[in-house]
């Protein structure tokens, strides 16, 4: 058997081996005299002070988490509610025909801007007038009744009166011995039936006051049935839509027209029950709609029951909108003045959770050791989020929080927010 491919075998082998098992030796090997020279330049420079540095801050490394963390000390921040909403308009109504009549008025466009009283739809009076004039002249007649009424009841007070002057003399004579008891007795019953004239007469009087009271409240329905025919604006505002055309017939409760008020406008939003109590009547309160356009008003109302479906309480700023540029129905940023609180700054993306679920941070103690401490969360900024229940100073950990647990030891490196 000849050696040579034997030795090349050999040879190709102990070269793989050393590339693949043996890599980092070879190349130490391939840079030997060089990395020598280094490493001794590097220890003839390296005096027994930087040694001992050096030594100090491995010791003090050993086992401990790098993290980067920021200096935060408490700043007094406004402390304001805020909401998602929308605008509404101050007022709202639709105006529905009372009664069966067919329109005779011109339709009003939407978007005309009408007054307090201004005539919205008005409806054919038909026979309406006639049944007006008809219960009028039932009044007049029941009303000439009363005089007549009047005088017989006098007429029969009279008599009555006159038939006791009768009565009593025939009483006192048969006393005396000088009347007749069949003369008494005529007497008194002359009285009777005078008392049941008086009655009759009174009973008459009461009819014709029942008959007249009858006429007058035709009379009156009347007249509110003509008023009806006219369908005025309660308040002054725009037509959100055109108003019943010419010759469309109206019934009970169809609709004539819609009418809005814009100014002032109302920015409605829903508080939750955690916040409602830094709430007040009277608040500033300002609000971003999604055009951009930036308003502000006072709180004017605040609900004092909760919604049975969210438990949230209903707000509403009043907000003056002279040239109407704010529309119904716009969905806006609410922000409601409250009591400022002292708060720290910090990136959103310190915040993390602990194995219970709670919100909060991480901190490096006075020796260096993690806390986590759970927080409240306030406000989002730009600049970061602004956060309470933490003390005034104190060292947040910002980058490698989620890779430390409480009591680790931690090599902290320091940076301003907003680095």
């Amino acid at each position: 058997m000849k050696p040579v491919p034997i030795l090349t075998a050999i040879l190709v082998t102990a070269f793989l081996y050393f590339i693949v098992v043996e890599r980092d030796a070879l190349l130490a090997f391939a840079a030997g005299t060089d990395a020598k020279t280094e490493s001794t330049e590097d220890t003839t420079d390296q005096t027994p002070e930087n040694a001992a540095a050096e030594t100090d801050m491995d010791s003090a490394a050993q086992g401990a988490v790098r993290v980067v963390a920021i200096h935060s000390t408490t700043r007094v921040v406004d402390n304001a509610v805020v909401l998602r909403g929308q605008t509404e308009a101050d007022r709202q109504v639709e105006v529905r025909a009372e009664t069966s009549a067919q329109i005779i008025s011109s339709p009003l466009r939407r978007g005309t801007h009408v007054k307090t009283g201004q005539v919205m739809c008005e409806l054919d009076p038909g026979t309406r007038e006639a049944s007006l004039a008809e219960a009028q002249a039932r009044l007049e007649e029941a009303r000439a009744g009363v005089p007549a009424t009047q005088a017989r009841i006098e007429e029969a007070r009279a008599r009555l009166e006159e038939a006791r002057i009768i009565d009593n003399a025939a009483s006192k004579l048969s006393e005396g011995g000088f009347a007749s008891e069949t003369r008494v007795a005529s007497a008194q019953a002359s009285v009777r039936a005078a008392e049941a004239t008086v009655a009759a007469a009174q009973s008459g009087l009461q009819s014709t006051q029942a008959s007249i009271q009858s006429a007058e409240a035709s009379v009156a329905a009347a007249e509110r049935e003509i008023d009806r025919l006219t369908l005025k604006a309660p308040f002054g505002g725009l037509l959100e839509a055109d108003t019943a055309e010419l010759g469309s017939l109206l019934q009970p409760g169809s609709l004539c027209a819609t009418i809005i008020r814009l100014d002032p406008i109302k920015v409605v939003g829903f508080v939750p029950e955690t916040e409602v109590d830094r709430i007040v009547i009277g608040a500033m309160a300002g609000a971003r709609l999604t055009s951009g356009q930036e308003v502000t008003g006072q709180v004017s109302f605040l609900s004092r029951s909760a919604d049975s479906l969210t438990r949230t309480f209903r707000v509403e700023i009043n907000v003056p909108n002279p040239d109407l540029k704010i529309r119904d129905g716009q969905t806006a940023e609410i922000a409601i003045a409250s009591d400022g609180a002292q708060a720290h700054l910090i990136p959103q993306s310190a915040l993390t959770l602990n194995d219970k679920g709670h919100l909060g941070v991480r901190t490096i103690t006075s020796e260096n050791t993690v806390r986590f401490m759970k927080v409240d969360l306030l406000r989002d900024t730009p600049k970061g989020i602004w956060v309470s229940g933490l003390p005034e100073n104190i060292d947040v950990i910002i980058i490698g929080q989620e890779f430390v647990t409480d009591d680790v030891a931690v090599l902290p490196t320091y940076q301003e927010l907003g680095q």
